[in-house]
């Protein structure tokens, strides 16, 4: 089945001397995987390798089989060009980071409109903005109202937050909480919007100690998490 849908790629691997294999969340079908043959060496075809960075937004024309195997893209087009994302040394080890937790995190295929429209504004709001040290953690928090996990906040007043049940609490338990300062930043990302992030004032070690929490939270809640090779890159960047 021939499908024209928008896409944002996560991840693109090399496959052999000239192929690759992409991994996109499409607005149509969810998260599809394609292998692009001889991409890497047409220099005239109606793919070009460039397009298949992280978190690229395109339009494609693809063929979907649907039976569980690598699809195919018969046309991409950039559907929004990125000015900084790539060449914006802080916003590129964000972009890969954020790349990643995606791939690690998302696993439907089937679509989600909702998620998709969220993926796309966010990455633009990214691209378009200078101050984004906070960025990534509002994305995270926000990303799980769309995974089935979004902190329950009933009890926001409580003294820690559990990461294993995805609620506040007095309780004491055994399981992995936020307290303190990690508690308080944590509150206040979960009421504010995008534009307000900038405002959120965190020295580098309250930011990579609630990021850190937040992998952890990814890992509690998402069967087969794996845990982002580029954590290490942001945090050099970020410090």
């Amino acid at each position: 089945m021939q499908v024209t849908t928008k896409a944002i790629v996560l991840t693109s691997l090399k496959y052999g001397d000239t192929s690759l294999i992409v991994k996109a969340f499409t607005a149509s079908d969810g998260l599809k995987g394609y292998l692009l043959k001889g991409v890497l060496a047409s220099k005239k075809g109606k793919l070009k390798s460039a397009y298949f960075q992280p978190l690229t937004q395109l339009e494609i024309v693809a063929n979907h089989k649907n039976k569980g195997t690598l699809e195919s893209i018969r046309e991409a087009k950039v559907s929004y060009h990125n000015q900084t994302l790539h060449s914006n040394i802080a916003k590129n080890a964000m972009t890969l980071f954020l790349a990643e937790m995606l791939s690690n995190s998302i696993h439907e295929e089937e679509p989600n409109q909702g998620l998709f429209k969220f993926l796309e504004a966010s990455l633009q709001w990214l691209d378009t903005h200078n101050e984004i040290s906070n960025f990534h953690i509002y994305l995270l928090l926000r990303l799980t109202r769309y995974l089935g996990f979004y902190p329950d906040t009933k009890d926001i007043e409580a003294s820690s937050f559990d990461l294993m049940e995805g609620e506040f609490t007095d309780t004491p338990s055994l399981n992995p909480i936020l307290v303190d300062d990690n508690l308080d930043y944590f509150k206040t990302f979960l009421g504010t919007n995008f534009d307000g992030i900038n405002s959120i004032k965190m020295n580098k070690k309250n930011r990579q100690e609630l990021l850190q929490s937040l992998v952890l939270y990814y890992e509690l809640h998402l069967q087969g998490f794996r845990k982002p090779r580029s954590l290490a890159v942001l945090n050099e960047v970020f410090s």
